[in-house]
Formats: C-alpha cells, structure tokens, sequence
C-alpha cells in the first residue's frame, strides 16, 4: 500500500503573526498619540494663564484683576468664598505669606462686607426711629451680619416662654424690618442669666432660651412672608453673657434676644 505524501504547510506567516502585527501597530501608534497630546505649547499655556489672570487674580501679574478694583466694582460677591480658598490651601492656617494680590483682595472684601451692614444698619435705625421704637431695639454689626437685641423683660415674664402683649408690636416692626431689608439668613438667639430655673416649666436655662427663640420665630413667621428655609432659631442659655451675671443690672441685660441679619457678601 502506498504512503501517503504528507501535507504542505502553507505557504508565508502563521496567520496569529499577522494578528499580532497588527494590534503591535496599534498600540504603537496609540502611544505615539499619547506623546504628542502631552507636549506643552507654550503659547497655549500662556493664553491659559492669563485667562486665569483676569478671572481670580491668583497667579503672578493678576493684580490688574483686583488691584484696579474691577471685581469689586463688578460685583465683589464673585470674592465670596476667598476665605475658603485661603484656608484650603493652607498657607494661612500655617502662617504662611500669602500673596499680595490675594492678601488686598480679601481687605476689599471685608472693607465691602463691612459696608454693606453698615448701610444696612442705617437703614434700620431709621425704620425703628420713624416708628419711636429706638430704645427697644439696640443695633450692632460686624462684617457678617446686622445684629438687633431685644430685652427678655420686654418679650417675657420671668420664667416664661409666652410673648407679652406689649412686645407683639415691637416684633411687628422688626418683621417688616426683616421683609424689607433680609436677603440671607437670619438667625434668632436666645440667651438667659446664669440663675438656676426651679418651680418652673422648663429644668434650665438651656430649655428656657430655646423655648424664647421658638416663641419669637413663631411668631415672626405668623405675621410675616419671611421663607422658614432662610430664618434659624438656638438657644444658648447662660453662656454667652454679655454683662456681669453677679449684679441685678447684668442679669437682666444678658437676659435678651438677639435677631442677626446676615448680609449678602457674608460667609455664612
């Protein structure tokens, strides 16, 4: 019986090479991609920066941003969150030198914020004198916020969350106040005097403020449009005294409630 012939393998490259070759190029010319997108076009960099430049004013040569006041002139609220810029980089925190044109831009900043509640503050003085309610109300500000005080004796009995007749009309005013002239967040503080409660409704003095701040935030939400969403209430008892807890004069001033009206450019 013949043999039979044995079979040619066929003829060039395994078909696998030429698989291989070309996933080879591929990658080959995948890379090379690669490389040329990560080259720096320093014409491109530049026009970058300088976009930077005109936006925040943080890189070298940005104090034609703020120097020149064209962001506080345009609208410093563009500066708002500068404070968390300055302490997320860290260079505050440590001590750091912070760079000139950020360093005159944040004293812009708080120079605009402590305009605003000054002008704000105006404003309110003249509604309470229009109304003769001066000296129920005393007025200080920061740069955050306009803050009104009122006198527990004026709102409350001894011991009581319940609002006096006498002291709906001052709330009243201070509602149409906030309508008029509240565009942030407003925040009502209650703070007691440093004597113990005994025989009353509330087991101390941290119960007690925060009953007097519900009772004014009610009652200012009852008789006002104000958003609820925008109008916080706290109490804080006897530890923030603004006077001398040791004399009957002292007790009754830090016996009050304190009504802050942030204005716009505040960190809040």
């Amino acid at each position: 019986m013949a043999k039979k012939k044995p079979e040619e393998p066929p003829k060039g490259s395994p078909a696998w090479m030429a698989t291989f070759s070309d996933l080879m190029n591929l990658l080959l010319c995948f890379f090379v991609l690669l490389f040329a997108m990560s080259s720096i076009d320093e014409a491109k960099q530049e026009q970058i920066a300088a976009s930077f430049n005109q936006m925040f004013s943080v890189f070298e040569r940005g104090a034609s941003a703020i120097g020149d006041g064209m962001l506080i002139s345009n609208g410093v609220s563009q500066l708002n969150e500068l404070d968390e810029f300055i302490n997320s980089t860290g260079k505050m925190s440590e001590g750091d030198v912070v760079d000139d044109d950020v360093a005159a831009a944040k004293e812009q900043l708080d120079e605009a914020k402590m305009e605003e509640s000054e002008e704000l503050s105006e404003k309110i003085e003249e509604a309470l004198e229009e109304k003769d309610m001066g000296k129920e109300i005393d007025i200080e500000i920061t740069s955050q916020y306009v803050q009104l005080t009122l006198k527990g004796s004026l709102l409350f009995d001894s011991g009581s969350t319940l609002l006096k007749d006498e002291a709906k009309p001052v709330l009243d005013q201070v509602g149409l106040i906030l309508e008029r002239y509240a565009n942030g967040i407003i925040e009502i503080e209650g703070h007691t005097d440093n004597v113990p409660m005994s025989g009353a409704k509330y087991s101390n003095n941290n119960e007690l403020s925060s009953g007097r701040a519900l009772s004014v935030f009610d009652y200012l939400l009852s008789v006002t449009n104000l958003d609820p969403a925008n109008v916080k209430h706290s109490g804080r008892g006897e530890y923030m005294p603004v006077a001398d807890n040791s004399t009957a004069e002292g007790r009754t001033k830090n016996r009050r409630v304190e009504i802050k009206i942030y204005n716009t450019l505040s960190s809040y």
